[in-house]
């Protein structure tokens, strides 16, 4: 054999086992196009889409841990004659919003959850839908909106409720129909319960805007079950370094939507000190705080001043100091107050 025969003979086996190895080659499957986590920028910061939707989800919440102290014996824990108690806080919140031919379309769900030696609770805070302007399900009414301090007391509620609300640049306005279904203690003691029947509803409404340096705020509710209603009105302007707050309300007698007194007037001053340290000295001052078995206030009257401190330790991680002295003119003094860490997200 020469080597030319050899050479051939050399090729055509290589071509031969070439020819085969191509017939069973295996060829990999085209890779399943990932669908990433979009970003939705359309609605805010946090927002993303949610996969295979158009519908934008933000989720967001906090971890919250104080220390309360009250020294006024089992103020913090019935039955028990102690002056502090330890608590943790968790809430998350899910909102939802997306576009339609009805405008933008929205989606609530806030859980929170209590947590101490004696109970462990979780909550449904808020879950509501809002279509344009219109809002229904259960959420905090318009009272909730205070002062930024923790020194006053000007109502809050969460309800049942059906509000349409209107926002522009520099005015508000807005209406809600509420179930009042007691969730304020003092009606509930009255003579006979005032929401067992069907005419637990009331109705609400709020005003305000900003006009030059001015922020003001008028609300009112009307419990028609109680024949009672309650107005409130706050303004606020940037004075110095801070933001100088004054409020003044009104209530005719117990109702779902105000039953601490008569009336009351409050005043703050949130002063930013640097960029992570603001304090906030508060004063609030009620008169005809006593309510009868009609729901009537009748006597009494207290005051209460004090002090919050706010400081940010880190991004998303906050410390809160609140000290309160409350005199309630009957000879009760009363100190309390909290230290708080809270993380974001």
């Amino acid at each position: 054999m020469n080597i030319k025969s050899l050479l051939l003979g050399s090729a055509a086996a290589l071509a031969a086992v070439s020819g085969a190895q191509a017939a069973d080659a295996i060829v990999a499957a085209a890779p399943e196009p990932a669908e990433y986590v979009r970003v939705c920028d359309a609605f805010g910061t946090g927002y993303f889409y949610i996969p295979g939707t158009e519908t934008c989800l933000r989720v967001k919440g906090y971890v919250r841990f104080e220390v309360q102290y009250n020294d006024q014996d089992g103020a913090l824990a019935s039955g028990q004659d102690r002056n502090w108690n330890a608590r943790t806080r968790g809430l998350v919140t899910f909102d939802t919003k997306s576009d339609s031919e009805l405008g933008t379309i929205g989606s609530t769900i806030t859980i929170r959850s209590w947590a101490d030696e004696s109970s462990n609770t979780v909550d449904l805070d808020e879950a509501f839908i809002k279509v344009g302007g219109f809002q229904i399900g259960q959420f905090y009414n318009y009272f909730d909106t205070g002062l930024s301090g923790e020194t006053d007391d000007l109502g809050s509620n969460r309800l049942n409720a059906i509000a349409y609300n209107y926002k522009s640049d520099a005015f508000f306005a807005g209406v809600a129909v509420d179930e009042l279904t007691g969730f304020q203690s003092r009606t509930g003691a009255l003579a006979t319960n005032p929401y067992t029947d069907n005419n637990r509803v009331g109705i609400e409404g709020q005003v305000g805007g900003t006009f030059g340096a001015i922020t003001a705020t008028l609300l009112a509710g009307y419990d028609f079950q109680a024949d009672d209603a309650a107005a409130r009105l706050i303004v606020s302007a940037d004075v110095g370094p801070g933001t100088l707050s004054v409020a003044g309300l009104y209530s005719t007698g117990a109702s779902a939507y105000y039953d601490a007194a008569e009336w009351a007037v409050a005043a703050e001053y949130a002063a930013k000190i640097t960029d992570k340290l603001s304090l906030t000295p508060g004063f609030q001052y009620w008169k005809n705080t006593n309510v009868d078995l009609a729901g009537e206030y009748t006597n009494g009257e207290k005051w209460r001043a004090g002090l919050t401190v706010d400081y940010k330790l880190v991004e998303n991680l906050t410390s809160k100091l609140s000290v309160q002295y409350t005199d309630t003119k009957n000879g009760s003094e009363v100190w309390s107050g909290f230290v708080r860490l809270q993380r974001s997200f």
